[in-house]
C-alpha cells in the first residue's frame, strides 16, 4: 500500500462533501475506487422502532474527497457490491460490527478485506474499544464534535452540521488505517489483527435467525426445570419470529424481565398474565393466548424435544485459579504492550475451563489462532498444573 491518504485534504473535503444520489453516479465512483488501495466506510442509519436498521446514509471517502451515498435515492447498488468483493481494495471501518450488519441487510454482501482502526488500537496498545473521537484526538490531536450523534438521518434535506460530522466520520479513517498499519507491521502483529478481522466478518451473519437457542442467554435461569426452560425457549423463539415478521424491536413484542417472571410465575390466564412485572396492557391483549398456548403445551414441548441446559455458573472453586490466569494474562499484555481485553477475554477463560474432560482440558477455539502462541498454550500448561 503507496499510496498515500493526506487527513489535512480529506478534513477540508469534508466541508463540502460529494452527494451520490443517482445510480449512474454511484457506477461512475465504484468504478474509479475499485482501482485504489483503500476506500473508508461508515453508514447512518436509524434503529429506533425497527428490529432491522433503517439507513439513512453510506459515507466513503477516497484519497481525494469524502462522498455521501443516499439510500433514499439509490436503487441499484450492483457496483457497490462489486467494490465490496474485491480483494485488492481495502475497506477501512472503525467499530464496524454495527455498518457490517448493515451492508449484510442491505445488500447481501460484506466488505472483504476488512480493517477495523478500533480493533488495531486495541493491538497497538492505544485503548481499548476507542470511540472514533477519542482515536482521532489520540493519534491526530483532532478533537471533534459529537453534536450529531443522535441526529435524524433520514430527514431531507440533512442540515450542514450533520453532512460534515458524516463526512469527517470517514475522513481520518485512511491515514489512522495506513498509520496503524505501519506499526502493527514493525511488530510483527498485522496478521493477528487480520486474523480478529476475519473473525467479525464470519460472526456477522445471523447464526440463530430463528431465534432457538436464544434462551441460553439468560444464564440466571440455569436452575429451572426442563418444562420451564422449554418454555423460555419456545417464548424466546417464537418473541425472534414475530419480531422480525412485525419489524419491532424485541422489548416491543416482550420484554427479557417479562420473559423470566412469566416463566417463574407461571400464569394461567389472561389476568395473571396481566400481573407479570414489565408486560403492557397492549401485548396482553394482542398476544397474551399465544403467551399462555407455549406454557400449556411446555411440557409435551419439553418430552418432545428436550432442551439443551444453559450453562451454569462455574463453581466457586474456581475463583482463585481463575485469577491466575488473568494474572497471566495482563502480564503478558504488559509485555506485548496491547490492551489485555484484546488478549484474552472473560468468555475465552470460561470456555477453557468448560473443555475440562477427566481433569484434562483443551483449547477452544476462540483461543486458537495467534491466541494459541502468545497466550493459549501457557494458559492450558498453567491450568493443567493446578489442583483444582
Amino acid at each position: 500500500m503507496t499510496q498515500a491518504y493526506n487527513w489535512q485534504r480529506l478534513e477540508t473535503a469534508a466541508a463540502e462533501p460529494v452527494w451520490i444520489t443517482d445510480d449512474e453516479t454511484l457506477a461512475d465512483y465504484c468504478k474509479q475506487w475499485q482501482t485504489l488501495p483503500l476506500i473508508a466506510l461508515d453508514t447512518e442509519f436509524i434503529r429506533v422502532d425497527t428490529f432491522y436498521p433503517v439507513p439513512g446514509l453510506i459515507q466513503i471517502a477516497d484519497d481525494t474527497g469524502c462522498y455521501l451515498v443516499d439510500p433514499l435515492k439509490i436503487e441499484n447498488y450492483a457496483p457497490l457490491v462489486q467494490l465490496f468483493r474485491n480483494p485488492s481494495v481495502l475497506k477501512v471501518l472503525h467499530a464496524g460490527n454495527e455498518d457490517l450488519e448493515l451492508f449484510l441487510y442491505m445488500l447481501g454482501e460484506l466488505p472483504q478485506p476488512i480493517f477495523d482502526t478500533q480493533i488495531a488500537a486495541g493491538f497497538l496498545g492505544w485503548g481499548f474499544s476507542m470511540g472514533y473521537q477519542r482515536l482521532v484526538e489520540y493519534a491526530l490531536d483532532v478533537r471533534l464534535d459529537k453534536g450529531e450523534t443522535t441526529s435524524d438521518w433520514l430527514q431531507r434535506p440533512l442540515s450542514a452540521s450533520q453532512q460534515l460530522y458524516a463526512a469527517l466520520d470517514v475522513a481520518y479513517l485512511p491515514v489512522l488505517c495506513q498509520r496503524q498499519i505501519a506499526e502493527l507491521e514493525s511488530r510483527g502483529m498485522r496478521q493477528w489483527v487480520e486474523e480478529e478481522t476475519a473473525l467479525l466478518l464470519q460472526q456477522t451473519p445471523d447464526s440463530d435467525p430463528d431465534g432457538v437457542t436464544y434462551y441460553q442467554r439468560f444464564s440466571q435461569a440455569w436452575k429451572l426445570p426442563p418444562e420451564k426452560i422449554a418454555a423460555l425457549r419456545d417464548l424466546t423463539a417464537w418473541r425472534e419470529r414475530i419480531s422480525r415478521q412485525r419489524d419491532v424491536p424485541r422489548n416491543r413484542v416482550l420484554r427479557n424481565h417479562a420473559l423470566l417472571d412469566i416463566v417463574h410465575k407461571w400464569p394461567t390466564d389472561l389476568r395473571a398474565l396481566a400481573k407479570v412485572e414489565d408486560i403492557r396492557t397492549q401485548q396482553v391483549k394482542q398476544d397474551g393466548e399465544v403467551i399462555l398456548g407455549f406454557l400449556k403445551t411446555a411440557a409435551q414441548s419439553a418430552a418432545a424435544k428436550p432442551p439443551e441446559p444453559i450453562q451454569q455458573p462455574l463453581s466457586y472453586k474456581w475463583n482463585k485459579p481463575l485469577k491466575q490466569l488473568k494474572a497471566m494474562a495482563r502480564s503478558k499484555a504488559e509485555e506485548l504492550n496491547i490492551a489485555p481485553e484484546i488478549l484474552l477475554r472473560k468468555k475465552d477463560l470460561d470456555a477453557l475451563i468448560r473443555t475440562e474432560n477427566q481433569g484434562k482440558f483443551s483449547l477452544p477455539p476462540s483461543l486458537s489462532g495467534w491466541r494459541k502462541a502468545v497466550i493459549g498454550d501457557a494458559l492450558l500448561e498453567k491450568l493443567q498444573s493446578l489442583k483444582v
